[in-house]
């Protein structure tokens, strides 16, 4: 990323485009910190606002998780400095959450951004003053071809990064999604149905919107590397000199094989997965 951004210094059109890219990927994960600390505070405000009496034996204190401690809680100091340290580890969980799939979404249109640029590059390639200048020629392809390898290492090494992540993303998601809709049902009828819901429906939202992410960023990029092939075919080759024009054939078939990202290199991320998955949910 950092010799992308140092290649944009002689060319306007991949410093706008990058650019452009990185004030989006900015707002996004804006926006998903945001969420995740909206569902946090949604499922935890109703324990932080209750009025437990510790000093209750029979009644089971109120706590975000569940868990056995090697002392008796027998004072309120005791009881809210547990909430405070539960609080804290649940918030920093969902913004680790939040930063991940911000992180794996600025990568992806990183990409994106790189490929924009390399398909204004592929619009240009007919230009008379290419055309009537091998030499020129000769340079714009290079130039062409050397960045459409830069992208594809880039979203390998992205891939390599996040297959079995996602994989372990989609298993959790099952079982979280599986769970939270089993409490909205249960909840249902009971006396505190409203909180219940309101606590796990922003949740059960974010929880599916982790899965959006993961399948949106894998058809961008397999959209962007059709574009590259399609740039190709329809730029004006056929007014080339023959020996210019098969150049580009090594670029098409390179483009015809579409980059991807995969769940543990078992299943494409794509928005048809994403419906299979959402479909495996509701039923």
């Amino acid at each position: 990323m950092t010799e992308d951004w140092n290649d944009c210094d002689n060319d306007g059109v991949a410093l706008c485009e990058t650019a452009s890219k990185t004030k989006l990927s900015s707002r996004i994960s804006n926006g998903l910190i945001i969420l995740h600390t909206m569902a946090t505070f949604a499922y935890v405000i109703g324990i932080l606002l209750a009025d437990a009496d510790v000093t209750d034996r029979t009644a089971e204190l109120p706590l975000m998780i569940k868990m056995e401690y090697p002392f008796v809680i027998d004072t309120q100091r005791k009881y809210s400095l547990i909430l405070v340290t539960q609080f804290v580890f649940v918030m920093v969980c969902s913004w680790g959450a939040g930063l991940f799939n911000a992180l794996f979404l600025t990568l992806t249109l990183h990409v994106g951004s790189q490929m924009n640029i390399l398909l204004c590059w592929l619009t240009k390639l007919g230009s008379k003053d290419i055309e009537n200048k091998h030499n020129s020629f000769v340079t714009v392809t290079t130039k062409i071809i050397r960045k459409h390898q830069k992208i594809i290492n880039f979203s390998e090494n992205v891939e390599n990064l996040y297959s079995y992540i996602a994989l372990l993303h989609f298993t959790l998601n099952i079982v979280m999604i599986c769970s939270l809709a089993f409490l909205i049902v249960t909840a249902i009828g009971t006396p505190d149905a409203t909180e219940q819901i309101v606590r796990s429906l922003l949740f059960y939202v974010v929880t599916n919107l982790e899965a959006f992410i993961f399948c949106f960023a894998g058809e961008y990029l397999s959209n962007k590397s059709k574009a590259i092939g399609n740039a190709v075919y329809n730029s004006t080759w056929y007014d080339m000199k023959a020996k210019d024009s098969r150049v580009l054939l090594f670029i098409i078939l390179r483009s015809q094989r579409q980059l991807k990202l995969t769940a543990g290199k078992m299943t494409v991320l794509s928005f048809e997965c994403f419906t299979n998955v959402r479909y495996m949910y509701d039923n």
